[in-house]
């Protein structure tokens, strides 16, 4: 077994408390809703186009189109609303950081993501992206070069966190390189 697999929740390593490891990502879904709304309270646009990318937001993350027409407050008010909900999954919270990502970049300013959240939706995302993304990963180490996460088994290719993410979840196409040789 690899060393790594002995430090994963639920597996035959060292016994400690795993009681709360879950699948469950209502309070991933929630932070980015609540990053959403910042970013819209935060950006200079004026009320008609907030609602409309707040709208696109919602629309894009899966979640609908914002009944009352989606302002900061209304987004909040559904992150709270989704932390007390059903339960998520990681496919959920994949559409929904591809779409806080989709925001950032029409706001031109960079979401904050927890690097936790990083680095599952971007191990989710690169087993389920296009055929050439998931080729380009394939028997490789993949590492975020200032998060502290990594997934793959082969030699190590490394970019930022957030390059990673974009690139798995097809908004930028510059693939993670490998690591230089001083």
């Amino acid at each position: 077994m690899a060393d790594f697999l002995g430090r994963l929740p639920l597996s035959n390593g060292e016994r400690r408390d795993e009681s709360a490891v879950s699948g469950d990502r209502r309070a991933a879904i929630g932070d980015a809703l609540d990053e959403a709304a910042r970013l819209l309270a935060e950006s200079a646009s004026d009320d008609a186009e907030h609602r409309a990318r707040a709208r696109r937001f919602l629309e894009e993350a899966g979640l609908g189109t914002g009944a009352a027409g989606g302002t900061a407050d209304e987004l909040r008010a559904l992150a709270s609303a989704v932390r007390q909900g059903r339960k998520r999954t990681i496919r959920m919270l994949t559409r929904v950081i591809r779409a806080l990502l989709v925001l950032g970049d029409a706001l031109a300013v960079a979401p904050r993501v927890d690097a936790t959240v990083s680095g599952a939706v971007a191990l989710y995302a690169a087993t389920t992206a296009p055929f050439d993304r998931r080729a380009a990963l394939r028997g490789h180490t993949v590492r975020a070069s200032d998060e502290e996460w990594e997934f793959g088994r082969g030699p190590v290719i490394t970019d930022t966190g957030r390059a990673i993410l974009r690139f798995v979840l097809a908004l930028d196409d510059v693939a993670p390189r490998p690591v230089s040789r001083p």
